[in-house]
């Protein structure tokens, strides 16, 4: 069981890995059509994580409450996003594409901010995986370990655009590939260390855990509208994107219930 956890906690990770290797065979950044799409592909995924793996078990599990069993959803669900709108303003980071940094001012270099939101962004990807293995390894029926294995694989694939996306504009900014590629993969350490930290308090937060299934769909739920739609609906091509959020949202949907 050990081994299946560590697995199913370092799969995103090596999805933001191999994404960000791309750097070593792209001579220029990555074409507008190409990050568009893709930005369109990581959102659907992370929405259709959030609905199908995250938010539908956490009402499932409070299905003894009646009507009420939305109530942790609720709270979770604006709580997460509560927290990740309170980083980004606390937080010094700069997102892709755009020309000025947000939160406070500091003396960090533009690759230094650019990681820290990457960092979060993939913070709730990590959470959300081993909230749902946490789950999981808990029984009850609601989720189960093939579910937790759905949700690392989607998150996976998600990250794979996500880390060309990052390698690729830093070795536009003149980095080293080796640089480049380092700081890419690095963005995405942060995913199975959040996933660990929650899986290790599993048996603490037992009763908390439609809370924390809620939580985690908020939090990924601000990434979406907070970064991503926006970058990708900038401009033009703006349908390719939506294109590409049809397609990620219907394959996170499939691998959920085919697996689940």
């Amino acid at each position: 069981m050990k081994e299946y956890m560590l697995l199913t906690l370092l799969i995103p990770f090596l999805g933001t890995v191999l994404g960000s290797a791309f750097v070593f065979f792209m001579k220029r950044g990555m074409p507008v059509l190409a990050q568009k799409s893709l930005l369109g592909f990581a959102s659907g995924v992370m929405v259709a994580a959030s609905v199908w793996s995250l938010l539908i078990p956490g009402m499932e599990m409070c299905a003894g409450m009646g009507r009420m069993a939305v109530v942790p959803a609720v709270v979770g669900l604006l709580a997460g996003m509560a927290l990740l709108l309170a980083i980004d303003k606390l937080t010094p980071h700069l997102h892709i594409g755009c020309a000025e940094p947000e939160g406070p001012r500091c003396r960090l270099s533009r690759t230094a901010m650019l990681s820290l939101a990457v960092t979060i962004h993939n913070l709730p990807e990590g959470m959300s995986v081993g909230v749902v293995l946490a789950g999981a390894m808990q029984g009850g029926g609601q989720i189960t370990a093939a579910a937790a294995m759905a949700m690392a694989l989607g998150i996976a694939i998600q990250n794979v655009p996500e880390g060309a996306i990052v390698s690729m504009p830093m070795r536009a900014a003149g980095n080293s590939r080796l640089r480049s590629f380092a700081m890419g993969a690095l963005s995405g350490l942060v995913e199975p260390v959040g996933g660990l930290l929650v899986v290790l308090l599993a048996s603490a937060i037992t009763p908390a855990m439609p809370y924390l299934l809620a939580f985690a769909a908020g939090a990924m739920l601000y990434v979406v509208v907070e970064e991503l739609i926006p970058e990708m609906s900038e401009g033009e091509h703006s349908n390719v994107g939506t294109i590409g959020f049809a397609v990620g949202f219907t394959l996170m949907m499939v691998l959920d219930v085919v697996l689940g």
